[in-house]
This record gives C-alpha cells, structure tokens and sequence, in this order.
C-alpha cells in the first residue's frame, strides 16, 4: 500500500512538472510569436484601412522628390496624380499637403489644385490656399483672395484672406480692402487697415475713419502724406 502510495504522488507530481513545462512553454512560445502577430494585424488594418496620414504624407514627400529629379513628363504627370489624390483623400491634413506639394509645380493640374483647395470643406485647408496664392501672386491671385474674403462663412479664412492681400502689396486689392473697412466685426476692420498699410506704402496710423477717407479718393492726400512721412523720418 505505501509502495503504491508513492508511486501515485510520483504521477502526480509529474503531471504538475509537465503542466508547468506546458504553460511555460506556451507563454514563451507566444512572447516569440507576438511580433509575427503585430505584423499581421498591421496588414490587416492596413487592408482594411488604408494607409495612416503620416505614412501617405511621407510617401507623397518621397514622389514629389523623385518627380522633381525627373523629366517634364514626370512632373506632368505626377501633378495629375496629384489631382486624384486631392479628390480622393478624406484627411484635411494630408489634402492640406498636398496643396503644399502642387503650390511648387508649375501645371495646369498644380493650379488647379490650388484653386481647388480655395472652396475645400475644410477651413485650415482653405486657410493654407490663402498663403499659396500670395507666394503666387498675379491677378488672379488678388481675385481669388478677395472672393474668399467676401464669400466665405469662416471668420479665420476670411481674415486670413484680407492678410493675404495685404502680403500681395497689389494696388488691385485696395477696392476689396476698403470695402473691408465696413464691416461691422472690428477685427476685420484692423486687418484691412493692416493690409492698407503694406499695399499703399503708407501709414495713416490705426484710425478706421481716415482709411476710409483716403480709400475714397488715395491721390487726395499724396502729398499732405510726403510731408508728414517726412517729419516722421525726421524725427
């Protein structure tokens, strides 16, 4: 009886032994394979979601560079693909890349895409259009800029937009800026007045009234401004 007493505590405690090896086994078995694992559920997501913003942005830095080194062709066609990729892209962040990315080609598909992004849903893309178009410059420019102003629902694009115009010193922009001297929000208001300021070369200090004395006729008061510039030169 105590020969089979202890042969059965011998089985017994060999089957804790093997268990424990099993589930030490086991766990280690998934520590090695947990990497294995990650990568797969990072295919998946990525079949199923496409890739992160960070990872189109980086690969859309790595075309754009290649395209640059490339032949006319390349270019031409990069842009195109620039196009598509502005319709088809959902994150305001990368869109706002690649208006970026088409603002240094010179295509037609590039300024379309800069025109684009003037009317895009999002208000930190148009507000990033907004400085494209006055490192462009040209009449266009000036329209584009003074359009968005007038029309757009955004209090930040449109005051980005009068900066904008302000930035182009286009004399074109002064009918646009003093219009802006109206409006019943004071903040647009001292924008226009900002932007006066760079696109006549003159400064009539922060007084709204004066501006919109000026905008009436600017030639009226030419020299009157000479002389008080020069005093202000002076001392």
């Amino acid at each position: 009886m105590t020969a089979f007493t202890s042969r059965s505590s011998s089985v017994r405690l060999c089957r804790v032994v093997c268990l424990v090896l099993l589930a030490t086994s086991m766990v280690t078995g998934c520590a090695s394979w947990s990497p294995w694992k990650r990568r797969e559920k990072a295919a998946r997501d990525q079949e199923k979601y496409g890739f992160t913003a960070d990872t189109r942005i980086k690969k859309l830095a790595e075309r754009s560079k290649a395209a640059k080194s490339g032949s006319e062709q390349a270019r031409l066609e990069f842009t195109q693909d620039l196009v598509r990729m502005m319709l088809e892209e959902h994150d305001p962040r990368v869109r706002g890349k690649i208006l970026e990315t088409a603002a240094d080609y010179d295509t037609a598909s590039a300024t379309a895409i800069c025109k684009g992004a003037m009317q895009d849903p999002s208000d930190a893309v148009r507000i990033k259009a907004c400085d494209v178009w006055a490192k462009r410059g040209g009449e266009e420019a000036v329209q584009l800029l003074a359009t968005r102003f007038q029309t757009d629902a955004d209090l930040d694009v449109r005051l980005r937009a009068l900066k904008m115009l302000g930035e182009l010193k286009d004399k074109q922009a002064i009918p646009v800026l003093a219009r802006a001297l109206e409006d019943k929000d004071p903040a647009v208001q001292y924008r226009a007045v900002a932007s006066l300021k760079q696109v006549s070369g003159r400064d009539l200090g922060n007084d709204v009234n004066a501006w919109r004395e000026w905008a009436v006729d600017p030639d009226a008061h030419k020299a009157d401004w000479s002389i008080a510039e020069g005093f202000r030169r002076l001392f």
